[in-house]
């Protein structure tokens, strides 16, 4: 791969704002914000975001404890998966120092699919304790009980979804999307008060 193709793809990953270190969750940590959609999975090289991330992201981790706010919402396999093969050489590349320092992941929007292979293959294929960090948030509006709502973005299309879940709740069982509702391990974080947009709260 040539390194104008390599510095061309952290360009992108660098203005498309797919990681983002923004605002604090409700312990203090910091927080890593992963926008999954952002992902250009077709576009983007395994090696150029380990590269990026190398340089740009886990440096700023390795001295605090801090928690990783993953957005899942309308991630598609052939758009912005990039496989499981790059997902874990990616993670073993992280710097040992950066993995005892995340102590959450917030996983918003998980889909069916997601679940049930996390739940399979999570463990076996995340060493460090990963999957017990897992926390599955099906609702925005439940976010913000771990994480203070006025330092951190959350795209517009993800408060859409929000929206179409509670019009259509058949969503959150998977009988009309890939997003659903699955009981068990790891901890899931949602809250049990009535589901409504938090768009137009201020």
């Amino acid at each position: 791969m040539s390194s104008h193709t390599s510095e061309s793809d952290q360009e992108l990953i660098e203005k498309l704002e797919i990681f983002k270190l923004q605002g604090r969750d409700k312990r203090g940590r910091k927080i890593l914000r992963i926008v999954g959609k952002f992902f250009p999975a077709r576009i983007v090289s395994v090696e150029s975001l380990r590269k990026y991330l190398e340089e740009k992201i886990f440096p700023k981790l390795e001295r605090k404890p801090f928690a990783v706010v993953y957005v899942h919402t309308d991630v598609q396999r052939s758009e912005n998966f990039p496989g499981i093969s790059a997902l874990r050489s990616v993670y073993d590349e992280i710097p040992v120092s950066v993995r005892e320092n995340l102590e959450a992941v917030y996983f918003l929007h998980p889909g069916l699919q997601a679940r049930l292979f996390l739940a399979t293959f999570g463990r076996l294929m995340f060493s460090g304790g990963l999957y017990g960090k897992l926390r599955y948030v099906s609702r925005v509006d439940y976010l913000w009980d771990h994480v203070r709502r006025n330092e951190i973005e959350i795209p517009d299309f993800v408060y859409d979804h929000d929206e179409d879940l509670e019009y259509r709740p058949m969503m959150d069982y998977g009988l009309e999307s890939d997003h659903a509702r699955v009981y068990g391990a790891p901890a899931v974080v949602d809250s049990p008060v009535p589901m409504y947009s938090m768009r137009c709260i201020s």
